[in-house]
């Protein structure tokens, strides 16, 4: 994310300006725009707080500050991805900002691959999500999405060793009441689960009667622009803000 500061309002410290050397000049403008860029952030996450329902605190964080330095003054806010596992938030963010369809997610792409996932579909969790498999936040727990493309044998030739053998899937089902997933393709294909509507199912029970959905197969949409920068900015009065903070680290820098 790039954006401008114009450096006005100077003037009341422009006595202090001429007792400062080049280098002290500098790193009190990178100071300051580097506060600047952490109260961009601040207004970002806001902002992503108020468009999205129940957004994760992964791609809240998401939204780092690249300080500015003396050498190059410059300061970057941007969604960047970190830690082990999970999706790019850039990828992520990026239908909500241009419009547009989003990338698949990690999982989307192993269950497609598997020929699980229809081609023009993406993944959605029920209304009401099997218990024990959601977040609270709209999103499938980690743990849980490794069990289920371990139990479709989604992770392929590289992760094949994780993949269930028969014998995991019984010992799943004895220590869940009989716990089984399978897959309906709905109208899409003419087979027993056609009743049902397409994605992933668990049954369990005396018999598997009791039937529930985990995780839908829904048509890809297209996702109208929902984050704007030009409101990030403007919300967070960023030229105002770098101009107070700037002659705040001119003073404290000359000690005044």
């Amino acid at each position: 994310m790039d954006f401008q500061i114009r450096t006005q309002g100077l003037q009341k410290v422009s006595q202090l300006l001429a007792k400062m050397s080049g280098e002290q000049f500098r790193e009190a403008v990178a100071t300051a725009m580097t506060d600047t860029a952490f109260q961009v952030r601040r207004e970002m996450q806001d902002e992503i707080a108020r468009q999205f329902d129940r957004p994760t605190p992964y791609i809240l964080r998401s939204v780092q500050v690249k300080r500015a330095t003396k050498a190059a003054l410059v300061a970057e806010i941007a969604p960047t991805y970190y830690g082990k596992a999970g999706t790019d938030p850039q990828s992520i963010l990026k239908a909500q900002v241009d419009g547009g369809r989003r990338r698949l997610k990690r999982s989307e792409v192993a269950l497609r691959n598997a020929g699980i996932l229809p081609p023009g579909f993406m993944t959605a969790i029920p209304e009401t999500p099997l218990p024990g498999s959601d977040d609270g936040r709209g999103n499938l727990r980690g743990p849980f999405v490794v069990q289920l493309l371990s139990y479709f044998a989604a992770f392929g030739e590289q992760g094949y060793r994780a993949n269930m053998t028969e014998r995991r899937k019984k010992n799943l089902a004895r220590k869940n009441n009989g716990l089984a997933f399978f897959v309906s393709y709905g109208a899409m294909r003419d087979n027993r689960a056609s009743h049902l509507a397409p994605g992933i199912w668990a049954r369990q029970g005396a018999y598997g009667v009791d039937v529930r959905p985990v995780l839908m197969f829904v048509r890809e949409p297209d996702y109208k622009p929902r984050l704007s920068f030009a409101a990030v900015l403007k919300g967070a009065q960023a030229d105002a803000y770098f101009e107070r903070r700037l002659r705040y680290r001119i003073r404290k820098m000359m000690g005044v």
